[in-house]
């Protein structure tokens, strides 16, 4: 083998040798109180979707928390992209976004980030460079593959973050997209968020190769494998990731192993898994209660984080007032943005 084989496990190593990330107790509130937001908002939109008022598909990210804050919370807004799947509201939220504006596109009300015309499935927004949301299973890596290539292009300094499933893990745009960012030496970070079940069928029944990380080795591509039900676990992956793709290194393939606590879509009823085995994942590995443990060891009292959540809760609150209030958007609106220029 040449002297560059070293790398496919390089990634892994340095990150094994410092596997979470030594954030200051401020840190750790923050990320404690993002995971909270995107929690206490799904949750919320469950409610709001069994009332009727969101329709159409709704994928919940509730178990999953971890993944996105740990990783974005590492990225530079101002410079970085972000794309991902249908499973989307929990990456805006963990890139900042308004609540507000994302429940309002939740229920397809005018004052949504893409004017209710997306839903839950398709949101956008270019000022924040989060390009979706994508309801083609694995669309968005080829997608993610552009947007690195515009960022090498422009030589601006930012990466993208592409975001997949174990369920789009299979699709061969996933692996044209891998070849071509390796060949290229392009600038992205592909994330499987592997819950272990895609829509339905475990790993284990649709994959031949079940640890995903590896999938990159053809392509000369360095894998990494991280608990994603720990947010100090994925945010230190992300520092080591993040250094050798902006050093130009090229793209790296990321496997974070979590757990959605509920179907695939709000329409699922999950049958193909025990309720013993969720409630296992939820008393034992439940990101959330890990981080909290965490800071009461670090010297934050109960009352301090039931204050957290008692304003996250009022902030969600007010999000999902506002969706329900504002107007929904005008006949007009649906010949609006058909094309974003003239041919």
């Amino acid at each position: 083998m040449d002297d560059e084989d070293f790398i496919l496990h390089s990634l892994q190593d340095a990150f094994v040798a410092k596997k979470r990330y030594a954030a200051s107790k401020a840190e750790m509130l923050e990320f404690y109180r993002q995971m909270l937001l995107i929690r206490r908002f799904e949750e919320k939109a469950g409610q709001l979707y069994g009332l009727g008022l969101i329709g159409g598909f709704c994928h919940l990210y509730i178990g999953q928390e971890a993944v996105a804050i740990g990783l974005q919370s590492a990225l530079d807004g101002a410079r970085d992209s972000v794309i991902t799947g249908y499973r989307d509201h929990g990456h805006m939220l963990a890139y900042g976004i308004d609540p507000k504006v994302i429940m309002a596109e939740l229920t397809g009300r005018e004052s949504g980030i893409s004017r209710g015309k997306g839903g839950s499935m398709h949101m956008f927004s270019t000022e924040h460079k989060f390009y979706g949301g994508h309801g083609i299973v694995g669309a968005q890596v080829a997608l993610g593959g552009g947007l690195a290539l515009a960022h090498q292009y422009n030589n601006d300094g930012g990466l993208c973050l592409a975001y997949f499933g174990d369920g789009a893990a299979n699709q061969g745009q996933v692996y044209e997209t891998f070849n071509m960012a390796a060949l290229w030496n392009l600038p992205i970070v592909f994330v499987v968020e592997d819950n272990q079940y895609a829509m339905g069928t475990a790993s284990k029944r649709s994959s031949a190769e079940t640890r995903f990380y590896r999938r990159g080795t053809a392509f000369r591509i360095p894998g990494m494998e991280v608990n994603g039900m720990d947010v100090l676990e994925v945010r230190a992956a992300a520092e080591v990731a993040f250094a050798h793709v902006r050093a130009g290194k090229g793209p790296v393939l990321m496997e974070c192993n979590t757990y959605r606590y509920r179907g695939h879509s709000m329409s699922d009823p999950a049958k193909y898994r025990t309720r013993e085995e969720v409630q296992e994942q939820r008393e034992q590995h439940d990101p959330i209660e890990g981080l909290k443990k965490t800071l009461i060891e670090n010297g934050c009292t109960e009352d301090e984080l039931k204050a957290i959540d008692k304003a996250i809760r009022a902030e969600v609150a007010a999000a999902a007032d506002f969706a329900e209030t504002s107007p929904e958007p005008e006949m007009a609106e649906l010949y609006t943005d058909v094309l974003v220029g003239e041919y």
